[in-house]
């Protein structure tokens, strides 16, 4: 069965390529472009893991992170974060978040994680 993966950034063009190469490996790809349209949808539907963009107008990533761990405590979430910050990664990982990747973003790697992350 496939892997239900909700992909949350701001970034148009950026979230529509990700899910596009996610679906070619074979996962099942929702996205929301919003803090807020990703807990709605969260809150309507199972996923095995989100990946979440930490800077996003409205709604901050971590934010976003604990509200999807008052969800479910259980859900895995790989934290995106660009600006040359580490910062707000390491902050995500005490708050529950599975792991943190920079950007811009290594598709192989993003894909090694979430392997290794839902084993």
């Amino acid at each position: 069965m496939n892997k239900k993966i909700l992909l949350v950034d701001d970034e148009h063009e950026f979230v529509q390529t990700l899910a596009q190469r996610l679906k070619l490996r074979g996962y099942e790809v929702s996205t929301a472009l919003s803090g807020e349209d990703c807990l709605e949808i969260f809150s309507s539907n199972p996923f095995d893991l989100v990946v979440l963009d930490l800077m996003m107008p409205g709604m901050s990533g971590l934010e976003v992170l604990a509200g999807l761990k008052r969800l479910e405590k259980s859900i895995p979430v790989i934290l995106l974060t660009g600006h040359g910050s580490t910062k707000e990664g390491m902050e995500g990982m005490k708050l529950g978040a599975a792991d943190y990747l920079m950007k811009p973003l290594d598709i192989n790697q993003l894909t090694e994680k979430m392997e290794e992350i839902l084993k």
